[in-house]
């Protein structure tokens, strides 16, 4: 694990359960225009999990659950689908190469139109995207990311307090017309 100094990234705070999030860092849109910070005020809802099939089935309870209390059905089946995308490729390819970190933290914050995802692990190598039409389309494994990118308005990442990453990912709240 790599420590690095302190960043503008206020993440999801405490171990177990419900944290704190600060506003997130000006992260640029895949158009270069940059994400709006958010006030630390707005609804959230953390949770760690194990990396186990059984966390990543916790994330999908965490998901519908959150969702539900927030009366955003209409985003339940794309957020379940990108928080367990996000969820499982952090269990599979960062936690399993940082041992001594038992969980990955998952999180949701309500902003005005849109719902924003968030997954942090402890390590410190970017998401990898599959581009399409490569050896990827017809394996097991590497179209998490371009599930993620088809699903949300956008998505990203960004470094973490002390190390780690979150990926993030941004679903509009408005209902389908």
């Amino acid at each position: 694990m790599t420590l690095r100094p302190r960043a503008s990234a206020v993440l999801p705070a405490g171990g177990g359960g419900a944290g704190s999030f600060g506003p997130l860092p000006a992260v640029p849109h895949e158009d270069g225009s940059p994400l709006q910070t958010v006030p630390a005020a707005a609804p959230h809802a953390a949770v760690s999990i194990a990396c186990s099939r059984e966390g990543l089935a916790r994330a999908r309870s965490f998901t519908r659950d959150t969702l539900g209390g927030w009366s955003l059905h209409q985003c339940g089946d794309d957020a379940a689908l990108i928080m367990t995308e996000l969820a499982a490729n952090a269990v599979l390819h960062a936690a399993s190469r940082c041992p001594g970190e038992p969980d990955v933290r998952l999180g949701f914050r309500l902003e005005p139109a849109h719902l924003l995802l968030t997954v942090t692990d402890p390590d410190d190598r970017p998401p990898v995207r599959q581009p399409p039409g490569t050896d990827a389309d017809l394996e097991e494994h590497g179209r998490g990311l371009r599930i993620v990118d088809a699903l949300s308005e956008a998505w990203g990442w960004f470094p973490a307090v002390p190390a780690g990453k979150t990926v993030w990912a941004r679903l509009s709240t408005r209902p389908p017309t």
